[in-house]
């Protein structure tokens, strides 16, 4: 048995990052006092293109990329801060998030000058909307068992067919970036993959809704039947799909929306227990403070180590697994310490917060993988299997 450490190098926000937070507080607070969103839990599931295209206007999506595709070159810890600061406010950001959090990176590392003209400039501007097509029926969080297929015609273009399950905004999307099978699956059950970019209004796809339990519409079942694929289509090399999802993985799993889609319901908590006389509201909710502190250090750690080139895979995986746990307790911790009753509609604002944290709060340990594949890597990462 050999135990491996994981590395959270030491980072500080350098001042631009800090200048840029008050920014971002100053704007969101601006937004909150007209009127123009209203603070919810799990909010990067909270969809709204108008305040999308405010964000592009003043340069917060695209941040990191460079400025020939819309981008504006700033640090990966000013986009942490940007990120975090969105979600921690409860901001409806779910419209460019995928674009911006994973597919515009993945597209400069792998894409065609093609495909970055094409599409990065107006996912920065927050006009140009992605999502994702990984997990399928009976695949889960196993991405080596997906069975979608994109078999190469003769005219060296392709035929889509398959099944893609749970993907978030497919019906609100311009396009998805689809994780597929381009080879028979052989002895190494990690080859054969590719990716495509699919436009959601190509023919041949049927995207049918998957409700949640309060009957938001989010998530989709999307059904590929004979779309034909351009090899223009491709994102990066036919075969090297499995690399290319697990880089791309280490940006969904990373960033502070792991642990702060309760963040707001937190806040109101703390609100509310301020000058409580129970003995047990001070020595818990000291404890979640801590937590969601170590927490948000972990996260903008590995962004860091994104920043300085470094393979943070196993590191955003750890960040994932305890963030998302640390979100279901706060609701759990709510309801311990205060005499309410949850209501997702007409009751005070701990109330909604509640209700909405408890609906939520199934996905948690579900989306981006869930908490058993998730501790597998870890234990792998530690070298104990």
């Amino acid at each position: 048995m050999s135990l491996s450490p994981f590395n959270f190098p030491s980072v500080d926000l350098p001042p631009a990052a800090l200048a840029l937070r008050e920014e971002v507080r100053e704007f969101l607070a601006e937004e909150v006092a007209s009127g123009s969103f209203v603070p919810v839990c799990d909010s990067w599931m909270a969809r709204s293109a108008e305040f999308s295209e405010k964000l592009g206007a003043r340069g917060w999506l695209g941040v990191i990329w460079p400025k020939e595709y819309g981008g504006h070159e700033r640090s990966q810890l000013e986009r942490f801060v940007i990120t975090a600061e969105v979600v921690a406010w409860g901001a409806p950001v779910a419209a460019h998030w995928v674009a911006d959090r994973q597919t515009g990176p993945l597209m400069l590392r792998v894409g065609t000058e093609e495909q970055r003209q094409k599409y990065l400039p107006r996912i920065a501007r927050g006009e140009f909307f992605f999502s994702i097509g990984m997990s399928e029926p009976d695949a889960g969080s196993d991405l080596a068992s997906v069975r979608t297929m994109a078999t190469k015609q003769a005219d060296g273009n392709y035929l889509l067919n398959g099944t893609k399950v749970w993907t978030s905004g497919a019906h609100q999307s311009n396009a998805m970036v689809v994780f597929c099978r381009t080879a028979p699956k052989g002895d190494d059950r990690h080859a054969g993959f590719s990716q495509f970019i699919v436009e959601t209004d190509q023919p041949g796809i049927q995207i049918n809704p998957i409700n949640l339990i309060n009957g938001e519409h989010h998530f989709n079942e999307v059904v590929f039947d004979n779309v034909e694929l351009d090899a223009s289509q491709l994102l990066g090399k036919e075969g090297e799909g499995w690399a290319q999802v697990m880089g791309e993985l280490a940006f969904e799993r990373s960033g502070p929306e792991r642990f702060l889609s309760t963040f707001p319901l937190l806040q109101e908590m703390v609100n509310e227990l301020r000058g409580s006389d129970d003995p047990r509201a001070s020595v818990v909710v000291g404890q979640l403070l801590a937590r969601v502190w170590s927490l948000y250090n972990m996260s903008m750690r590995v962004f860091g180590r994104l920043a300085a080139g470094m393979n943070a895979d196993i590191e955003a995986v750890l960040v994932k697994e305890l963030g998302n746990r640390f979100e279901k307790e706060i609701a759990e911790t709510c309801r311990l310490l205060l005499d309410i009753c949850p209501s997702d509609e007409g009751g005070s604002r701990v109330e909604v917060l509640m209700a909405e944290a408890i609906l939520h709060s199934p996905g948690f340990t579900l989306r981006g993988g869930t908490s058993e594949i998730l501790r597998g890597i870890v234990a792998r990462g530690l070298g104990l299997r």
